[in-house]
């Protein structure tokens, strides 16, 4: 045993640093802590070294980790709150050191790792791991008595072990807090992604969205390469999500690459990958987006834009499932699906040469044709309702409908742009109107004065002002449903005049109604 003066004791220096350093170490607790008691009994002696714990919603302490104690005794180590010498330090806060343990009736040797000849010859020092004013548990030695010397320099330097403890601890404590506060995030970001992203979501009622549907659902828990045809903005990108997060693939990476973005000669390291010195500017190793997506699902948006070179190595990859990084001669394997998109005939590109045939038909597993929006006609006015109530809420706006004329020329117009013009028509609508109601002014004047929306357009501003009144009358005659009187006193006119202009326009109050 060591017997120790001061606190300048060179192993007393020694044990506190490597029992610091020991402690920082390492992210493991209960490794952290027997390295503390370890050290303990190899520096200074102190054996049967244990660290309790407190169950704050219990108030039972427990032995987390012990030296020199079978796991039985740690077993039988178990204490209330107030009972004995560590529940009275850890109910108290206060350290004690018992010269002597054989002469205190409070030590009630629980683990019976002590013979009862040793009892007369051992001192007991315990103290508590405290974090601020809550006690968290208590560190507790054995060394040997020794009436020469003083046992506070012993509870002092197990006091400052005991805080060092209790930084760990709770620093691990705030760790696992944030883990499960990540996870937590994880799995509610997970199952929004999975619900936003659900097929059932992409809205649609007609014949051939109902198509749609059926296809996505026949094909989603597959590992079938799909090929997405159909016009810009017609949805590919949401279908190709909900194709992904509704596959036995959904909790593994989604990686997306619009290949029309990409030069053609970093196609294949942004695709592939590199090794570092592969060429000018490669200062590094870099994964591929094949390998990023590892188990997962890879979306490659206008594949038809990839010059020949890359299609040849695209297809091997799909051929044999394996990929090298440029600059590299190893063999990287990769088990991903792959979700393919194209606004072109593929097949006049094959004929033209500008596509691989070879490529198309590993491509063309199973293709899914997206309608254009000027063949969804019922679907349009459900889409410009979704994206009224969608903007409406992002700009803060109390707008309720859309007015019949605004509505005709909805229907009325050809959407080259499909959705996403529908979208972009919407957003520009609601953040133009300034009252609950969309309005044909508020569309832009390609809805409103092309030819080939098969509106007429105003020739003079008495026109203008006559399409405007009885739009006006029109809306007034829905929110009253069809009460004349109600609509006349909502403009501040006269019944007179309000049924004067429904004669002049031909309007039937009753459908109204």
């Amino acid at each position: 045993m060591v017997t120790r003066k001061t606190v300048t004791n060179p192993d007393e220096i020694k044990c506190l640093y490597e029992i610091t350093a020991s402690i920082h170490s390492t992210l493991n607790l209960r490794k952290a802590l027997y390295n503390v008691l370890d050290l303990l009994d190899e520096h200074l002696g102190m054996n049967h070294g244990s660290i309790t714990l407190l169950n704050p919603e219990t108030s039972e302490i427990h032995v987390e980790v012990a030296h020199g104690i079978s796991s039985i005794a740690k077993i039988r180590g178990r204490y209330k709150l107030g009972e004995g010498v560590t529940g009275r330090v850890i109910e108290s806060g206060r350290p004690m050191a018992v010269p002597s343990i054989d002469d205190e009736p409070l030590f009630l040797d629980r683990t019976k790792a002590r013979s009862r000849a040793d009892k007369s010859k051992v001192s007991f020092i315990c103290v508590p791991i405290k974090e601020g004013k809550t006690v968290l548990g208590a560190l507790s030695v054995d060394r040997l008595f020794d009436t020469r010397s003083s046992l506070e320099e012993d509870v002092r330097l197990l006091s400052v072990i005991a805080s060092l403890i209790a930084q760990k601890v709770s620093m691990l404590e705030k760790i696992n807090r944030e883990k499960v506060k990540l996870n937590e995030e994880n799995a509610r970001l997970k199952q929004a992604l999975e619900k936003k992203y659900s097929f059932t979501n992409i809205i649609g009622t007609s014949r051939k969205m109902n198509e749609v549907f059926h296809l996505i659902s026949q094909v989603a828990a597959s590992n079938a390469n799909v090929l997405l045809l159909g016009e810009s903005g017609t949805g590919k990108e949401l279908v190709a999500n909900a194709l992904h997060y509704n596959s036995l693939r959904a909790g593994q990476s989604f990686i997306k690459v619009n290949c029309a973005a990409l030069p053609g000669n970093l196609v294949e390291a942004e695709l592939f990958g590199y090794e570092k010195g592969a060429f000018t500017g490669a200062t590094q190793q870099k994964a591929g987006k094949f390998e990023l997506a590892k188990s997962g699902s890879i979306f490659l948006d206008e594949i038809g834009s990839l010059i020949l070179e890359s299609q040849g190595k695209l297809l091997r990859v799909l051929q044999e499932r394996e990929i090298e990084r440029l600059g590299g001669t190893k063999t990287i394997k990769v088990n991903v699906r792959l979700i393919a998109a194209t606004n072109i005939e593929l097949s006049d590109a094959v004929e033209e040469g500008l596509f691989r045939e070879d490529l198309f038909y590993r491509l063309n597993v199973y293709p899914i044709y997206l309608p254009p929006l000027r063949e969804r006609e019922a679907d349009l006015l459900l889409l410009a309702d979704f994206f009224l109530e969608k903007y409406a809420k992002e700009y803060s706006k109390d707008i309720k409908r859309i007015s019949t004329p605004a509505i005709d020329a909805l229907v009325q117009y050809h959407w080259p742009g499909n959705v996403r013009e529908l979208e972009n028509v919407i957003e520009r609508a609601v953040l133009l109107c300034e009252d609950q109601v969309i309005h044909s002014y508020h569309l832009p004047l390609t809805l409103q004065t092309a030819e080939d929306t098969g509106t007429q357009q105003a020739t003079s501003l008495e026109d203008a002002v006559a399409r405007f009144e009885r739009e006006l009358i029109i809306d007034a005659l829905k929110v009253s449903r069809g009460n004349m009187r109600q609509a006349a006193n909502a403009l501040e006119t006269t019944e007179r005049i309000f049924g004067y202009k429904i004669k002049k326009y031909d309007i039937i109050p009753k459908q109204f109604r």
